[in-house]
């Protein structure tokens, strides 16, 4: 089935049916046993009174053994031979002998005497058995007409001492007609309550399901527009359902704030690399008609800066795709030195404090760590009057990397701005002396990656300062 309703109403009622027929069960099992131990206790009552009057050594044939339908009555003596019986008794079993009446050579008990024996003693009186009867089912004929009783053996010993066994039965009719009719009520009402449970179980369903399918509209709708600027409708409950709604929303927000950076990074790609192509196949033109006016270096400059936009644009879209970074031990102390020693000839040059002892290990990859305190000294030398500044310390269980300047500074409103691809705070100052506005950006998402931060604040004496934290290696790195 692929509709969840029918699912629903499907399985509710699959539930439902498995327990009914359960509790249906329990229902019959219990009303007949209750039944049973009724009709049980119907006998043991008669058997007693029977094996009462047998104890008083009341004579066989003097037995009140007339009830015949309602309570068939025999009386078995030890060696399992019928002594008495219901007059009307034809047939019977469950009682341990076939015969239903005493044969014709039964034995007669001797009759009870009125008083005292010759020896002047009391001859005493029989006694009835106080164990538990012992129950079992059977059937009787009585006047030609057979059904079940529960019978119930009770033991009499009479005057004389002979032991004699009691069956008396109660009729099972009244049991099996209870129960006929309530397994009858119950296979009636079984398929009704069935489908009522799964008429409501659909009903609430397509009513709980309702706005899903206005959620799958919407979204249908969104697919073939393309339009990321819609959203799907939230129910005003507090449901699961509300809350997948406001779940997609915010996804679809985070799309199309994700396919709006895409695109203007496409844009802003295109611009930055339309300059340099432009201007090398200018000169390269110029140098085919006129090989004597051919810029070499101007070519080799575009070339040059062409191949750097071009690497940061492959580091970004690596990144994007969500690269993970190595984890190799990397040494930030040395690395901080080692990237300053390849600067003697900046225009300022980069003065290097880093705090002992060291190392000031992180786990990462090497060449990007690299790639961000190049970018961070290429940007504060870009900006810097006469100084730039670097320090490296360790600070609760993290390596801390600052580089200052004592340029203008970074506006507080643009703190974050700056971090944004393609973005440069002086429009006016040209692209050879800005750069194309990656570096920074590719800065925060190396740091990122390696689950540290980079933000930028004031400098002591005015200028920038960018703060890298990343998180120190817990122990040995390979």
């Amino acid at each position: 089935m692929r509709s969840v309703r029918a699912r629903a109403a499907l399985g509710a009622t699959l539930v439902v049916a498995v327990a009914l027929t359960a509790a249906g069960l329990a229902v019959l099992l219990v009303l007949r046993g209750n039944l049973t131990d009724r009709a049980g206790l119907e006998a043991e009552v008669t058997a007693r009174e029977v094996a009462g009057e047998l104890a008083l050594g009341t004579p066989y044939a003097e037995l009140e053994l007339d009830d015949a339908d309602s309570h068939p009555v025999q009386v078995t003596d030890e060696e399992g031979r019928v002594v008495a019986a219901s007059e009307d008794l034809e047939a019977i079993s469950g009682t341990g002998t076939a015969a239903a009446g005493p044969a014709p050579s039964a034995p007669v008990p001797a009759p009870a005497p009125d008083g005292d024996d010759d020896d002047g003693e009391d001859p005493g009186r029989g006694e009835v058995s106080t164990d538990t009867p012992d129950f079992v089912n059977g059937t009787a004929t009585v006047d030609g007409e057979s059904q079940e009783y529960r019978f119930a053996a009770v033991e009499a010993t009479t005057r004389q001492g002979v032991t004699l066994t009691v069956h008396a039965g109660a009729p099972l009719a009244a049991e099996q007609e209870a129960v006929n009719t309530v397994r009858t009520s119950m296979l009636t009402g079984l398929p009704v309550m069935l489908l009522v449970v799964a008429g409501v179980t659909w009903l609430v369903t397509r009513r709980a399901l309702r706005p899903v399918e206005g959620i799958r509209r919407e979204l249908a709708a969104i697919t073939a527009s393309e339009d990321l600027a819609r959203r799907v409708p939230e129910p005003e409950s507090r449901d699961e359902i509300a809350r997948l709604a406001r779940t997609t929303n915010e996804t679809l927000a985070v799309l199309e704030e994700s396919v709006g950076r895409q695109r203007r990074f496409v844009a802003d790609a295109s611009h930055e690399l339309r300059s340099p192509i432009a201007s090398l196949r200018t000169q390269l033109e110029v140098g085919a008609a006129h090989p004597e006016l051919l810029d070499v270096p101007g070519a080799v400059e575009d070339t040059v800066r062409l191949q750097a936009l071009a690497a940061d644009l492959l580091l970004l879209a690596r990144l994007d795709a969500g690269e993970r970074p190595g984890r190799t031990a990397v040494d930030l102390g040395a690395l901080v030195r080692e990237e300053v020693s390849q600067r003697v000839a900046d225009r300022v040059p980069p003065q290097v404090s880093v705090a002992d002892p060291g190392p000031f290990e992180v786990a990462g990859s090497r060449q990007q760590l690299a790639r961000v305190i190049g970018n961070l000294l290429d940007n504060a030398e870009r900006h810097a009057e006469r100084s730039v500044a670097l320090s490296v310390r360790a600070e609760r269980q993290a390596v801390v990397v600052e580089v200052t300047d004592d340029g203008a500074g970074v506006p507080e409103a643009e703190r974050e701005r700056i971090f944004e691809r393609f973005v440069r705070l002086d429009d006016a100052r040209a692209r050879d002396d800005g750069g194309a506005g990656l570096g920074l950006a590719i800065a925060r998402d190396v740091a990122v990656r390696h689950g540290g931060t980079l933000a930028a604040g004031t400098a002591a004496g005015g200028g920038a300062r960018f703060t890298l934290r990343l998180p120190a290696a817990p122990g040995p790195v390979r």
